[in-house]
């Protein structure tokens, strides 16, 4: 879960991908601000980052993780 509030975090960085998150995911930013912690909406963040290799690339290399590793956490919230 931290890894996805680390990459949730990287997201809301730039305002252009906050917008492209809110729009491809149907978050309202009061839903996405109630969910952080959730893991439905955890995994959405990284489903979206995943869905647009750059950024799931930049974002991994931004943590200091291998893309991978965001993939593999996505699965694992999706089974929470």
């Amino acid at each position: 879960m931290n890894l996805a509030l680390q990459a949730l975090a990287w997201t809301l960085e730039s305002p252009a991908r906050a917008e492209r998150l809110l729009a491809l995911t149907g978050l309202s930013p009061v839903e996405l601000r109630a969910g952080a912690g959730e893991p439905g909406v955890l995994a959405a963040i990284l489903t979206f980052l995943e869905a647009h290799e750059a950024d799931l690339v930049a974002c991994a290399d931004a943590l200091d993780e291998r893309p991978e590793a965001l993939v593999a956490a996505r699965r694992v919230l999706e089974d929470a």
